[in-house]
This record gives C-alpha cells, structure tokens and sequence, in this order.
C-alpha cells in the first residue's frame, strides 16, 4: 500500500510541476496556443486576446504592454516576465 501511495504521490507532484513551467515565447509571433501553454496566467481566452491586439496595434516593444489586454495585470506581467520575448533571437 506505501509503494501505491508513494507512486500516486510521485505521479502528482510531476503533473504539477509539468503545469507551472513556462518557457521562453516570443510575444510578437507565437500562437495563441503557444502563449497559453508558455506563460503563467495565461489561458487561451487571455492568449487569444493578445494576439489580436498584436495584429490590430502592431508589435509590442515592451512586455509591459501587455497590461493593454483586458485581464492581464502587473502581476502577471512580472511572473512572465524572464519568458517574454519580443523578438526571436
């Protein structure tokens, strides 16, 4: 029963921490998907809501741009912000 408990245990702890990883993602030409799946706080309606800002406004030139976005505050914006990128490299 310990071993069913430590590998249900083990089995939860690597599905959350799988969740909480974000990855760099260029904000100026990533997908609506691929923004939701990268940054924190970010889910496809908030995701998709970015990329027609980008398409309507042009290119963001500062992560803090993504204030603009109904939803997204200054919280959001500094958990990101080391994953934000504004143009590849």
């Amino acid at each position: 029963m310990k071993a069913i408990t430590r590998t249900l245990f083990s089995a939860c702890l690597l599905a959350v921490s799988g969740l909480s990883v974000a990855g760099p993602v260029n904000v100026n030409a990533a997908d609506a998907r691929t923004l939701a799946k990268e940054l924190h706080g970010i889910g496809t309606a908030k995701a998709a809501l970015i990329v027609a800002h980008r398409e309507t406004h042009g290119d963001f030139t500062s992560p803090d741009q993504l204030r603009q976005i109904k939803g997204i505050g200054k919280k959001t914006v500094e958990r990101n912000r080391e994953y934000i990128l504004l143009q590849d490299d």
